[in-house]
């Protein structure tokens, strides 16, 4: 089925519900402000471009998608990707791939290809996003320890040894800064869950730095002043040669926005003993992505850390992902100025927290103890993410774990003998 869910909710639709749907939609925009620019920082774009994305994708996904509690925006999976498309191919160039990928959701969606997420071997997804938290780790250590370094290569290789290399242009006070808002961030996790912990982590790491003149990067000191308003839509420049050397690029971003938005919606749906719409959340992630694009935003997708807010919040319908959009937008209008002020060492912590959670520690165990074929293809994956490029190790991973898959479905019983003919 490819209706949106919020046609099914509007039915049963109570005043209780509104409540608690514009609560959860408030705590979710509170989570979703600093991490989305952080998000857009650490993929090489404009802090302005996370929060762009957070409104427009995160208005469509709820609008259209198959999920009652679904959240959308950017997320820290699409680091990697993006950061090397805009390396590659400018931030044009990743404006168009994003429209691309969106198309490409929209055609997946009218195609009803949202069950094909169960073909994805568990390892493959589980390596690669190990690998996206190394990396992304890896690329915060700069402004976390404040380093003099003026670009951080994007080769995992090479950036190891060039941090390295300035290691005694170690910054103290953003060392520090950097520190205090990793530990209020756990510390507000495990004392008060409810509490939008990561903006108030990083609202007070950012006030100390301010009234205290220290020497600590902010957004408005490296960007500039962050904007009031959202930018007119437009179409991006396109051109048949930009479609050819952008659609391997394109296909990439699309696989991880349905991946991921399908594996939020049913973490969701055991969150909320409910039952999503694959089909529905494909075109609602590729309306999205479209929509993003022509605002110039950045690829979105379903937020698993952010719908299990939601939940916990008591958002229980598409109402609440409409209200975090807005309460974004209202927040963007009414305080760019006081989000300017946000150090980047405490955004740094917020990403390296987002980095621990996203490798899923609390598995380890579990995967340790997996068949060999499968310890194997997630150690392939994550090395292949980590040091070669993420298009590579989604086409390897998934090539081999489907053979692998096809070799145990076609590998004759024990007790198997060859027929008498």
């Amino acid at each position: 089925m490819r209706r949106p869910k919020i046609l099914t909710t509007i039915h049963e639709y109570s005043w209780s519900l509104f409540k608690s749907d514009v609560l959860a939609g408030l705590t979710v925009a509170m989570v979703a402000i600093p991490l989305s620019v952080a998000i857009a920082i650490a993929s090489g774009a404009d802090p302005a471009k996370g929060l762009v994305t957070a409104i427009i994708g995160g208005f469509f996904i709820s609008l259209l998608g198959g999920s009652r509690v679904q959240i959308g925006g950017p997320t820290g999976a699409f680091i990697v990707v993006v950061f090397g498309v805009i390396a590659e191919h400018g931030y044009d160039g990743l404006v168009i791939a994003t429209m691309m990928a969106g198309i490409i959701l929209l055609i997946a969606g009218y195609l009803r290809m949202g069950r094909l997420i169960a073909f994805v071997p568990e390892a493959v997804v589980n390596g690669f996003t190990i690998g996206i938290g190394i990396i992304i780790a890896t690329s915060q250590l700069r402004d976390f320890f404040g380093l003099a370094l003026e670009k951080v290569p994007a080769d995992f290789v090479h950036k190891l040894p060039a941090l390295w290399d300035v290691r005694d242009t170690i910054n103290l006070s953003s060392l520090l800064i950097g520190l205090a808002t990793l530990v209020m961030i756990v510390v507000f996790r495990r004392a008060a869950p409810k509490l939008p912990g990561l903006i108030v982590a990083v609202g007070i790491a950012s006030a100390v730095v301010l009234f205290t003149a220290l020497p600590v990067d902010t957004i408005a000191s490296r960007f500039g002043a962050l904007p009031d308003h959202l930018p007119v839509p437009s179409l991006p420049d396109v051109s048949l040669a930009r479609i050819t050397e952008l659609l391997p690029s394109a296909f990439v971003i699309a696989f991880l926005a349905g991946v991921e938005s399908l594996l939020s919606a049913m973490v969701a749906d055991r969150m909320i003993q409910g039952q999503h719409r694959p089909n529905a959340e494909l075109l609602a992630q590729g309306a999205a992505n479209v929509a993003s694009s022509f605002f110039g935003g950045m690829p979105a997708t379903g937020a698993i850390a952010r719908t299990a807010t939601n939940v916990n919040a008591g958002g229980r319908t598409p109402v609440a992902g409409i209200v975090h959009a807005l309460a974004i937008l209202l927040a963007m209008m009414l305080f760019s100025t006081a989000a300017g002020y946000m150090a980047m060492p405490a955004l740094a912590a917020l990403l390296l927290i987002t980095a621990w959670r996203m490798s899923e520690p609390h598995k380890w165990r579990e995967y340790m103890s997996a068949p060999i074929s499968d310890r194997l293809l997630l150690l392939t994956t994550l090395v292949l993410t980590v040091l070669v490029d993420l298009t590579v190790a989604i086409g390897v991973g998934v090539s081999v774990g489907l053979a692998l898959r096809l070799y145990k479905n076609k590998t004759p019983p024990s007790d198997w003998s060859v027929p008498d003919r």
